[in-house]
């Protein structure tokens, strides 16, 4: 990629949750809790969303490369030039956040 830089994140995505929050590890996928039912597509639409708003990026800058029908997923993130540190940063945080069970 020549104008853009990407990273892939491992991600465990915990439909139906009371509330969605982003942080925190199950094993070593960072853990993304939505309330959107896994139907039709929508825990994935909204576990971009809410990855994308945790990460402060649009959520086309974020596709699932891996396990869309599955918890387990892999995402590709998307961006800017000189974007990566500050996206590690906030990556980094969200493994260091206990996660909720």
């Amino acid at each position: 990629m020549s104008d853009e830089d990407s990273i892939r994140l491992a991600i465990r995505v915990k439909p139906g949750a009371s509330r969605t929050e982003v942080g925190g590890l199950v094993g070593e996928e960072i853990a993304v809790a939505i309330t959107a039912q896994a139907h039709d597509g929508e825990a994935n639409m909204a576990a971009i969303a809410a990855l994308a708003k945790a990460l402060g990026i649009g959520k086309t800058r974020i596709r699932i490369v891996k396990g869309a029908t599955f918890r387990s997923k892999v995402v590709e993130i998307s961006l800017d030039p000189g974007a990566r540190s500050e996206v590690m940063k906030k990556i980094w945080a969200m493994r260091t956040i206990p996660s909720h069970k």
